[in-house]
Order: structure tokens, then C-alpha cells, then sequence
């Protein structure tokens, strides 16, 4: 088990003045920011549920924390607010990310960025290239003669080797993760990802990094910015069939 996994039943002191705080009044998102701060564990496991929340050892998947500490407080936090924060990463009105910025401080912050730019821009990129693929494929450019899938293709292209050959030095790196022999968990993944994305900067140029880095966040603008009317249609300021015009969300999903 890893230093700081826990199977403890007395709840952590931090859940504990959480839960407190927001059962006597305090704001939800105020309390878990100092929640957020205060943290010291890498990862825990509670009940079933094996939560990681540091990759890598250095990137910090504060939504991960969120969801965890969120679910001792489900009777005091409208359901709205709560899918906004975990899964559209939407703070309520009165605050925002300078205030998450601000109450981790620089350290915790920059493992905050480290986990955005190292595994949700990673995934980003990953995406792009899989739709280039698909574009090229679709006019007919390449005719392999050994027929690769998309996704593979797509990872030879942004990383020069195949997945099994990463995967094969993935394992060799980090020896202390096993893998299930059916698939891999989200919290592997997360580390199979972050692990891709300083193989990536390790093995390329700076300019081609700086490169590929833009047209992740290229990627990720594009999709929160065709999202957007089917959030406005859910909260009732748009019409249906306005909705319909805009929105290419589905032009997004992977085959």
C-alpha cells in the first residue's frame, strides 16, 4: 500500500472541519478551498472507492479531492453547483479559479497546472491528432499496406513509438503500478497520460512541445466553446433550435 493510502475509519481531521463548516453555514466552495489547501494525502481509499490525487508525484487533480469531499456534504450543496464544479469545472458565481489561485498558494498551484497541461491537455492533443488522422483518412493520403487504427496512428505520429512500446517502458519507469489485466483504472490512466506527457517534452524539440501544447489548447477552447449553448439551453436562455444550429459538440467524439 503507498505511504500515504489510508484505509483509516476514523475520518481525516480535514473531512471532519469540512463537513463542520459547511453543516453550520460556510459557504460549500469557500471550505473546500481550505480543505483543498490544508490536504496532505497522496491518495486514500474510502469505502470501494480508490481516490488518486496526486500523478506523477507532482501534479495535483484537485477535482478528484472535490468529488471526494463533496460527497460528505451531497444534503447541503444544490446538485446544479456541485455537476457545475466536478464535471464543467464551474465555480459558483462569487468565485472563480484566482480565488482556487489564491488558497492553494504557488506550490500547490503550479501541481494544479501541472495536472491540467500534463494529462487534461495531454488528452487534448491526443484527441487533435486522432482527428487529423481521421481528416487524412477520409481523403484517402495514406494507404498503409498493415492497417492501424485510428487512435494508434494517432499515438505513433505524436509520441514515434507504438503503444506497446510505451507502455512496455511506462511499466519499466513506474514498477510500483500494477495494472489490472483487463483494463486500466481512471487513476492509472491519469498516470499513463501524465507519464506520455513528459516522455513527450523529454523526447522533442521545445518548439515542436510549445506546438503541439497550442493545438491541445486549441482543442479544449473549441470544445468549451461549442458546449457553451447546450449549457445556456439547459439553464433556459436559449431556444431548442438555436441550440441545434451551433452546437458540433458530436464532431468531438472518439470512434
Amino acid at each position: 500500500m503507498p505511504e500515504n493510502e489510508t484505509r483509516d475509519l476514523q475520518p481525516d481531521p480535514i473531512v471532519r472541519d469540512f463537513i463542520a463548516e459547511v453543516a453550520g453555514g460556510e459557504h460549500w466552495a469557500r471550505a473546500l478551498l481550505r480543505a483543498a489547501a490544508a490536504w496532505q494525502r497522496s491518495e486514500e481509499v474510502v469505502g470501494d472507492r480508490h481516490y488518486r490525487y496526486l500523478i506523477g508525484g507532482e501534479a495535483f487533480d484537485w477535482a478528484v479531492l472535490a468529488e471526494r469531499l463533496l460527497a460528505e456534504v451531497v444534503d447541503f450543496i444544490p446538485d446544479k453547483d456541485r455537476v457545475a464544479l466536478l464535471f464543467e469545472g464551474r465555480w459558483p458565481d462569487e468565485f472563480s479559479e484566482e480565488d482556487l489561485k489564491t488558497a492553494l498558494g504557488p506550490a500547490r498551484y503550479a501541481a494544479h497546472l501541472n495536472f491540467r497541461y500534463g494529462v487534461v491537455v495531454e488528452e487534448a492533443l491526443q484527441l487533435a491528432f486522432e482527428q487529423e488522422v481521421q481528416k487524412e483518412k477520409s481523403s484517402h493520403v495514406w494507404g498503409d499496406e498493415v492497417p492501424l487504427s485510428d487512435t494508434e496512428r494517432a499515438i505513433q505520429r505524436l509520441y514515434g513509438a507504438t503503444s506497446a512500446q510505451l507502455m512496455r517502458e511506462f511499466m519499466t519507469e513506474r514498477p510500483e503500478i500494477i495494472l489490472p489485466s483487463d483494463a486500466m483504472g481512471l487513476g492509472d490512466l491519469k498516470e499513463f497520460t501524465y507519464w506520455l506527457f513528459r516522455y513527450r517534452v523529454k523526447m522533442a524539440d521545445p518548439a515542436r512541445v510549445a506546438s503541439d501544447t497550442r493545438k491541445g489548447l486549441a482543442l479544449l477552447s473549441r470544445m468549451e466553446m461549442e458546449v457553451r449553448p447546450r449549457r445556456r439551453l439547459l439553464e433556459g436562455d436559449v431556444e431548442p433550435a438555436q441550440f441545434l444550429e451551433t452546437s458540433g459538440w458530436f464532431a468531438h467524439s472518439r470512434s
